[in-house]
């Protein structure tokens, strides 16, 4: 049970590591700015989802970063013997509490609510 839990926080490490850089070396920030205006949220589970509707090239975006995110959370989960969907929920705690204020989140119960 003690080297679960190690192997959880190394995941946890690895995905706010591995999420955390992106974002400061691109110069045009699509994702950013689907945010800024409110298409794009950030869910619980560790992915994006599409607040309202979207044109259908933010509906791409979200798929792409989706996928993009799906395959880093898988190969965590198997460097560190764990499950996918453990590291994707650690990872959209996170993300979800580094949110920008103004920045729609989905709560618990399923709505989408902006960040203060």
């Amino acid at each position: 049970m003690r080297r679960t839990g190690l192997h959880i926080g190394i995941a946890s490490l690895l995905v706010f590591a591995l999420l955390a850089v992106p974002a400061g070396v691109a110069l045009a920030d699509p994702l950013g700015d689907a945010k800024r205006v409110g298409s794009v949220g950030e869910r619980p589970d560790g992915y994006l989802g599409v607040v309202g509707n979207a044109s259908p090239q933010v509906t791409a975006l979200v798929q792409d970063i989706n996928g993009k995110r799906r395959q880093k959370y898988s190969a965590i989960a198997k460097k560190n013997g764990t499950d996918v969907a453990t590291v994707a929920a650690l990872a959209g705690a996170k993300i979800v509490a580094n949110a920008a204020p103004g920045e729609y989140v989905m709560s618990s119960s399923g709505q989408w609510v902006r960040k203060r």
